[in-house]
């Protein structure tokens, strides 16, 4: 395979502390390249900065504090000197029933996982566009390909950034930047732990579907089998492919899921397809 993207590399990561992030800043850093991280607070920047020193730059940012994102750009192309791959992996995970969801925690939900992701394309795409290349890589999730109850909202957030990405890598394709989609399945990440939050309100009337989700997900957290160093070896390869996916589902439960999804939208229009080709105009 011919790479896309030059070695060493420049990678731009939204949240390196923990998780995928850290896992991908790690295993770049290993094969040599030039990491810039965003952490969300000062104390973090020394530990992800010894992990090579010279190679790995730390960046304060807050990715809903949207005036803040252009100077945490301008600051990582300043100190590493370019941008090859930008990798949208900051986030947390809600969960709860539609109804059990105050509009304020699904807004600060979309503020992070959506209009973080938007703010972070925006301030680095005129650097991307001048330069005729560069990769984004989306991090969404199984959640992003089949809606899962009891968490909705966090579904929703990631169907936004399936379409979003799809749209953008057609918009970008001209101008020769590529657009990877990762949809992680169970990932011994931090996901089901602190950083996994559960709406405020808990509705008995939901206790048979999203209570037993509460009950599960309670002990889920460090038992999922998926490896985040080999996920992270993942996506790096994509990276470095000659033609990379538009989508790259990640573990045998992710690959599991979109099968049943395809089946599922297959299934489903045979069975409405009389239906669906009757709305024409009759000639």
């Amino acid at each position: 395979m011919t790479a896309q993207t030059t070695h060493p590399a420049v990678w731009f990561i939204t949240g390196v502390s923990s998780g995928f992030g850290r896992s991908l800043a790690e295993t770049v850093l290993a094969r040599g390249d030039k990491v810039v991280g965003t952490v969300r607070n000062d104390a973090q920047i020394a530990p992800f900065e010894s992990l090579a020193p010279g190679r790995a730059y730390g960046v304060l940012l807050d990715v809903t504090d949207t005036a803040s994102v252009p100077r945490a750009v301008e600051q990582a192309l300043s100190r590493a000197g370019a941008i090859d791959v930008l990798v949208n992996n900051a986030g947390y995970g809600l969960f709860g029933a539609l109804e059990e969801v105050s509009d304020t925690e699904a807004r600060q939900l979309f503020d992070t996982n959506v209009f973080g992701t938007v703010s972070v394309i925006r301030a680095v795409l005129p650097y991307f566009r001048e330069r005729k290349r560069g990769h984004i890589v989306n991090f969404s999730s199984v959640a992003g390909v089949m809606g899962i109850a009891g968490c909705s909202f966090y579904c929703a957030s990631k169907h936004a950034i399936e379409g979003l990405s799809e749209s953008l890598s057609r918009e970008l394709k001209p101008f020769g930047i590529h657009v990877t989609i990762v949809e992680p399945g169970g990932f011994r990440t931090n996901f089901a732990g602190g950083s996994l939050k559960w709406s405020e309100v808990e509705s008995p009337a939901y206790a048979d579907t999203v209570g037993k989700m509460r009950q599960m997900m309670s002990g889920y957290h460090g038992t999922q089998a998926g490896d985040p160093a080999k996920a992270a070896a993942a996506v790096v390869r994509a990276v470095s492919a000659e033609n990379p996916p538009l989508r790259l589902p990640l573990g045998p439960d992710a690959v599991d899921v979109v099968r049943k999804k395809l089946a599922s939208v297959q299934d489903n229009l045979e069975a409405w397809l009389d239906v669906s080709s009757s709305t024409d105009f009759d000639r």
